[in-house]
């Protein structure tokens, strides 16, 4: 499997209720192009604790989207990039309500 973490903070004017929708959907839609297996629950980063030792960043939102492969991604990547229909107005929903955003991505060894 190929993964990509998304970490990212919130627009204040947006709730995680309206954020989690858009991810549903942006995820169903992705899965019935085959463009990505499956994408895994929105996390709350716990940084009190003496566990989390990365001090770069400060963003309290993540989750993991994952694809059977890399070539996988690489399709949704190259879905996306063009900005068209039906990909770009449902990508919009999600990304819209985001800011500071990262992306790691690796694969199962």
């Amino acid at each position: 499997m190929f993964h990509m973490l998304t970490c990212f903070n919130l627009k204040p004017e947006f709730s995680m209720e309206d954020f989690r929708k858009s991810i549903t959907e942006f995820t169903k839609h992705m899965q019935e192009t085959d463009l990505v297996q499956s994408t895994g629950p929105i996390g709350r980063r716990q940084s009190e604790t003496i566990m989390d030792t990365d001090s770069e960043r400060n963003h309290e939102f993540f989750f993991i989207m994952s694809f059977r492969d890399r070539e996988q991604c690489d399709k949704a990547v190259n879905y996306l990039l063009p900005h068209e229909e039906p990909g770009e107005s449902i990508h919009k929903e999600v990304y819209s309500k985001v800011k500071d955003q990262i992306f790691i991505c690796w694969e199962d060894m």
